[in-house]
């Protein structure tokens, strides 16, 4: 498909109900009301806390998919793809009617509903879901594993979001989207279910390189049998991981949305218009690793105690009843060669100092900062 066709499929079916980074199942379950007769909606099981785990199961065809998004309760991006996904799936009846022919989707929107609601990365008990594949102690891990008993997908896509320090290999490029084929065993071997999936993020890849070039990033494929992934492939199973991370200025990853959509949707139309064995990997291993070269803001060459140097400030994502706000915090004092910030100001030697007029400190939160007397706002919004 042509990426101008896709762009304007987003444009169109976009869930404009579901905005921003906070979103739970407050948000989704007037949507998943409204979804056509031809998607099936069932309750799957229950979160600690008892709240209700959804899915969602559209198509036909005989090649299974199973996805599932916000397994880490504040990462929403690809579930607001997600969405914009159905929408277009089950409401335009000529572009995309091919996958729901060749494909039989099973989308769990929220795997843990109360890590959403509470906006963190655990379960309510403080449990890392992405960590339970093997033991399953929680009921989010049990329902997952039942469902992929059960459903027997052909292709996992495990659905993440990723912070805003990761670079695209070592440069000054964000890493916007990443992927991931895991390790199915400790020695990282390149098996054919590797090989398969390699191949599916390679064509997802060669897409969006004409939108954000140089800004696609792959994960290290250290092997952690307790990794849901890791499982799911060492079981035979290609599996996918999906990472939503930072496009310039899009703290709501609103961008990053629409490259995940289109990221669903080339991958989806590959894999239902070609027999995916594999034989096409080979691109995968040129994305570059991910590495941890960004900060949110740089105040470059700040006199701090007599010293020039650099700091280097990260946003620490705050809920404040159903209102995410991004509260700047310094972690690091010092020279900041080879690091970038997705925002860089430039002090010139000049003394920077608090809001109040005192020295700045290692980990305090600030708002605004002094340089040379005029207030600098830090905080996004």
């Amino acid at each position: 498909m042509k990426i101008e066709d896709i762009k304007s499929l987003f444009l169109k079916y976009k869930a404009a109900d579901l905005h921003g980074r906070y979103i739970t199942n407050q948000h989704i379950e007037p949507l998943l009301s409204k979804l056509p007769k031809e998607a099936t909606v069932n309750i799957i099981g229950r979160s600690v806390q008892d709240k209700p785990i959804y899915s969602i199961k559209v198509g036909r065809g005989k090649k299974r998919l199973l996805l599932w998004s916000q397994m880490h309760g504040n990462e929403s991006t690809t579930t607001k793809a997600l969405f914009d996904l159905l929408n277009t799936l089950l409401l335009d009846h000529s572009s995309l009617k091919h996958l729901l022919e060749a494909c039989t989707l099973y989308i769990i929107p929220i795997l843990n509903p109360d890590g959403a609601a509470a906006y963190t990365r655990i379960n309510a008990n403080e449990v890392d879901l992405n960590r339970d594949a093997q033991n399953l102690t929680q009921p989010e891990s049990r329902v997952l594993r039942a469902i992929f008993n059960e459903f027997k997908p052909h292709f996992c896509y495990n659905l993440h979001g990723q912070r805003t320090i990761f670079s695209a290999g070592n440069t000054n490029k964000s890493a916007t989207v990443s992927f991931l084929t895991p390790a199915e065993d400790e020695a990282c071997t390149v098996t054919q279910q590797r090989k398969v999936s390699m191949e599916v993020i390679a064509v997802m890849n060669a897409t969006l390189q004409e939108v954000i070039p140089g800004q696609v990033g792959v994960y290290d494929d250290a092997f952690n049998i307790n990794c849901v992934g890791d499982t799911f492939q060492s079981e035979n199973v290609p599996t996918i991981l999906f990472e939503s991370g930072h496009f310039h200025a899009d703290y709501d990853r609103e961008k990053t949305r629409e490259l995940i959509y289109m990221s669903y949707v080339v991958s989806l139309n590959y894999i239902a218009k070609n027999d995916v064995t594999g034989a096409h990997y080979k691109p995968y291993l040129d994305i570059p690793e991910n590495e941890k070269l960004f900060f949110d803001i740089i105040i470059r060459n700040a006199l701090v105690d007599g010293v020039v140097v650099d700091l280097g400030i990260q946003y620490q994502e705050l809920l404040n009843g159903e209102i995410l706000e991004f509260i700047p915090k310094i972690l690091k004092i010092e020279k900041l060669e080879g690091f970038y910030g997705h925002k860089e100001i430039e002090a010139h030697g000049n003394e920077v100092l608090n809001e109040i007029g005192e020295r700045l400190e290692i980990d305090s939160e600030n708002v605004l900062v002094q340089i040379k007397g005029e207030k600098v706002l830090l905080k996004t919004k």
